[in-house]
């Protein structure tokens, strides 16, 4: 009868159990260091907006992600949304990324109409009224500063009650497409001034094109709602 060597086994049994031991003392990621992670990413973009803005994020499940020492947070979307899935990667010293869960909401002030307003008219303080709610959950582009809406000019009917959007309005310095207007045609030592059409419509500071009276079509900058700057 062959007698096994003790030692021989015990070795071989140690040397089997090394790589379990190590992989069961493997340090996982914390979750709480994730949500608190997300939770500061989207505060911090969510200030963009003038309003109180407040963040939930749901801890993730961490099964094999091991501890890091470098996160990266990312979407991929950048529009804030109500319910926003974030991306989070560890850089070093181990490669893994996860996403999460989040609802965001930004309670502020928005601005409603107090009459029906008629295309061309120009919006007074008197036509606004302010309203409050969570502004990630109206549509885009409503206004939220009321200097953005008093004294610009209706594109468009709006009904007596609706949001004030940004697209329905134009500023007063604004060109509008076949309108008359002046050229100012700067170049080295002379300005020359004309007239001429807008081919184009656009705001202070926005490039159009304009019809010159002679037939030539020049691009320009929108100085104010009647003239056109053209750099030779």
């Amino acid at each position: 009868m062959r007698f096994l060597n003790l030692p021989a086994l015990m070795l071989a049994a140690s040397l089997l159990w090394l790589p379990f031991a190590a992989h069961s003392q493997t340090q996982l990621q914390d979750p709480d260091v994730i949500v608190a992670e997300v939770e500061a990413f989207l505060l911090s973009r969510a200030q963009v907006l003038p309003g109180v803005p407040e963040v939930v994020v749901t801890p993730p499940r961490i099964s094999r992600q091991a501890a890091c020492e470098h996160l990266d947070t990312f979407l991929t979307n950048p529009q804030l949304r109500s319910r926003m899935n974030v991306g989070v990667r560890c850089l070093a010293p181990e490669s893994w990324t996860l996403h999460v869960q989040a609802s965001v909401s930004v309670m502020g002030h928005y601005y409603v109409t107090t009459r029906s307003i008629n295309l061309g008219e120009t919006l007074s303080f008197d036509d606004l009224a302010s309203r409050e709610g969570d502004l990630l959950r109206l549509p885009r582009g409503v206004v939220v500063d009321p200097s953005l809406a008093v004294g610009y000019i209706a594109q468009q009917r709006i009904a007596a009650g609706s949001t004030v959007r940004a697209d329905a309005l134009r500023d007063p310095d604004s060109i509008v497409r076949g309108q008359p207007v002046k050229t100012e045609a700067r170049g080295l030592g002379f300005v020359a001034t004309g007239e001429g059409v807008a081919l184009e419509s656009g705001g202070p500071g926005s490039m159009i094109q304009v019809r010159t009276s002679s037939g030539q079509i020049v691009t320009g900058t929108v100085i104010n709602n009647t003239t056109v700057r053209v750099m030779m």
